[in-house]
């Protein structure tokens, strides 16, 4: 149709080119074959899509979420997160049978080389729970040398098993390193998210098992399917570029960790509650709001983002996830704060013409600090779940047999000039 095409015509030679539209996009070689040597410039990709991807989909105007097709909030009600991880690596729910075998083979890979727990006691005593499970994943790539040989798919799912087998015992191990407590070893007879907080909190190991409370592990798990993907993201761009180059899953994953590690990515959440905490009281939050209106005050944080344009879906089903922890875990005047926060906010003209709602940050950092984690281990939660959806980015990379990522520039510098020698400047 003549509609579903977008014309670009070059002013210097009066030649045009009509480009379909092609699922929201149309294709750059077009303007490479009109204007050759003339690069589109997107600082931040706003608007390029740097690739195809059949994992998620996120329509950020209309608050939509899907992971394969599936409605976020359904997966999030009704399924593991190990049945999701399943979905997003595979393509498909597993059935019955696949989910035990797939459990079976995550759980008994939970274990990691005991040479692992010297390593990460190489480290200083005050590193950053975030720093040391970066470097321990990459570290990993020397303990499995095969996992170099992409071409083996049976040798390359066997590291994706083990990256989303470990990725829970190195945060642990993280976390009880930057606190001076022993290691923890994984309770096989534990599900997923429960072997976690068995390792993160049980005294000791050995001795009779870790009691987590069920409704605890549930929310946790929930959180791990809300965080599982999200589209092109930072780090998932980390992923696929690092990957582009051929480069092991463990190397990837560290670069993905590194880029989740940053505070415009992975630390959100932390600012949500420093916000809470500055703002004290309910008398506080008009207060607060009218200084972020006037830009007197700080920032609001947890609102907003920068695809979604409407209530992220996921912020809907961290609330109510929220209160759920709250009942079992007792009172925290924060939840209140934010509670108001979002009441007021969201009847204020100023944020809702600015389509400024609560993100999955706004409510995530209260259910962690509920479950006992330090703030510093909010990254590295958001690292664990996120592997799978890593994951599933990189094989689907090495499906398509992309090019290596190699972005264009356009270059601003100095013109030719001379060498002068160092007598003569």
């Amino acid at each position: 149709m003549a509609d579903e095409t977008i014309t670009i015509t070059d002013n210097r030679t009066g030649k045009s080119v009509d480009v379909p539209i092609v699922n929201g996009g149309i294709d750059s070689g077009a303007l490479r074959s009109l204007a050759p040597g003339v690069w589109f410039h997107d600082p931040a990709f706003m608007t390029t899509a740097a690739c195809s991807s059949a994992i998620t989909f996120l329509d950020g105007d209309a608050g939509i979420l899907r992971y394969r097709g599936y409605p976020i909030e359904q997966l999030a009600e009704q399924a593991s997160y190990l049945e999701v991880a399943y979905l997003l690596l595979k393509g498909e729910l597993p059935d019955a049978a696949q989910l035990e075998q797939w459990t079976h083979d995550i759980t008994y890979h939970t274990f990691v080389h005991e040479n692992v727990k010297k390593f990460v006691d190489g480290f200083h005593y005050d590193a950053h729970p975030m720093g040391i499970l970066a470097s321990t994943v990459a570290a990993l790539s020397t303990f499995y040398p095969e996992a170099k040989n992409l071409n083996d798919v049976a040798c390359l799912e066997k590291q994706i098993v083990r990256l989303v087998a470990k990725m829970p015992t190195l945060a642990a191990f993280a976390h009880r390193f930057s606190v001076g407590m022993p290691y923890v070893y994984p309770d096989n007879d534990l599900p997923y998210s429960a072997n976690f907080l068995s390792m993160m909190w049980k005294p000791r190991s050995g001795g009779k098992a870790y009691e987590v409370d069920p409704v605890l592990a549930k929310a946790l798990d929930v959180l791990f399917i809300l965080h599982a993907d999200h589209e092109q993201n930072c780090s998932t761009t980390a992923m696929r570029t690092v990957g582009s180059a051929h480069a092991d899953p463990y190397s990837a994953t560290a670069a993905a960790c590194s880029a989740l590690y940053g505070p415009r990515h992975g630390g959100a959440n932390e600012a949500v509650l420093h916000m809470l905490q500055d703002i004290g009281t309910l008398d506080n939050v008009e207060p607060f709001v009218q200084s972020v209106k006037s830009g007197s005050g700080g920032r609001l944080q947890g609102f907003g983002h920068r695809v979604y344009k409407n209530y992220d879906p996921r912020a809907k089903l961290i609330k109510r996830t929220a209160e759920e922890v709250f009942a079992v875990t007792g009172y925290n005047p924060l939840l209140d704060i934010a509670l108001k926060l979002e009441e007021v906010a969201l009847q204020d003209e100023y944020f809702v013409s600015r389509k400024l709602y609560p993100n999955v940050d706004f409510y995530s950092g209260l259910i962690y600090m509920a479950l006992g984690f330090p703030m510093e281990m909010f990254t590295v939660l958001f690292a664990i779940p996120r592997t799978s959806g890593w994951m599933a980015h990189f094989m689907e990379m090495l499906q398509q047999e992309s090019k290596i990522a190699r972005p264009r520039q356009l270059y601003i510098g100095v013109d030719e000039r001379a060498y002068v020698p160092l007598e003569d400047r």
